[in-house]
């Protein structure tokens, strides 16, 4: 940010004037006036940055086999950012519990949104991003059904069935197998991560996919999507075809499908992008 005048050249300037006087006890005040200053301008840059931010709120979703934890990471990186941050815990037990989770979460915040979903989390916010103070959505590989479409709709409808997800005797699906849960969701970050993450995973109703989305947010409002290039979780090439469907501004970045946790910083860039870029 450029100020009216160089208020540092000035002072330093001072500085040399009063030393070539041999005057120490006035070039010492003079140096602290300068520190002085250079942190008030700091200060006062930092003010205007989160003074010119579009949206000040960004609502973390996440997805099936994870929780709010997940987005640790990123979330340190948005508030250090000035934003405000929240991340809903999702119950998981259907599309509908979800979305009313992510809406209470909605009606705390003061003032626009931009609302992020992964994976599963993407079918919640495509609902939910109906929400008047929502002007934006972001798809970190994610689900996004079409109005009047189920998760396990769609995926059919782009010959990409979902395969291989049985549910237990109480109608839950789980991925607590530390290896499986490595393989699938988080192939490029540490076995030992991996495992806690793993160890933390919440099961999702298996009816939940088959829940239909009233009103897909992304027909009427912005939106932008992470495509992870190497995912195991939901192929490239899938989240191709629902990204260009949205029409969504598309990223891509060479993650696995647990893209927050191994790359936040990207993660972090595209939100603040998307933040900075809805017109309002």
């Amino acid at each position: 940010m450029t100020l009216y005048r160089d208020h540092d050249a000035e002072l330093h300037s001072l500085n040399i004037i009063y030393a070539d006087r041999e005057c120490p006890a006035m070039s010492f005040f003079i140096n602290k006036i300068m520190q002085y200053t250079s942190l008030l301008l700091c200060l006062f840059a930092t003010s205007v940055d989160a003074q010119e931010l579009n949206i000040k709120n960004i609502v973390l979703v996440h997805g099936a086999f994870a929780d709010g934890s997940s987005w640790s990471a990123v979330t340190a990186l948005l508030q250090a950012k000035g934003y405000t941050v929240t991340a809903v815990q999702n119950p998981l037990t259907s599309l509908t519990d979800d979305v009313a989770a992510t809406e209470r979460v909605l009606q705390r915040q003061h003032g626009d949104v931009l609302l992020v979903g992964h994976s599963w989390g993407g079918a919640v916010i495509t609902q939910a991003g109906n929400a008047e103070n929502v002007k934006g959505l972001v798809y970190l590989s994610a689900l996004v059904p079409d109005s009047g479409e189920s998760v396990s709709d769609t995926l059919t409808r782009l010959n990409a069935p979902m395969n291989g997800l049985q549910a237990d005797k109480n109608g839950l699906i789980w991925l607590d197998n530390p290896e499986m849960f490595h393989n699938v969701m988080a192939n490029d970050l540490p076995e030992p991560q991996a495992r806690l993450l793993a160890a933390a995973q919440q099961p999702i109703a298996a009816k939940a996919f088959s829940e239909k989305v009233n009103l897909a947010a992304w027909h009427n409002k912005p939106s932008w999507y992470l495509l992870t290039e190497n995912d195991n979780a939901l192929k490239p090439a899938v989240q191709n075809l629902l990204a260009r469907e949205a029409g969504a501004n598309i990223i891509r970045v060479p993650s696995s499908h647990m893209s927050m946790v191994s790359r936040p910083q990207d993660v972090a860039a595209l939100i603040d992008k998307a933040a900075h870029n809805i017109k309002q």
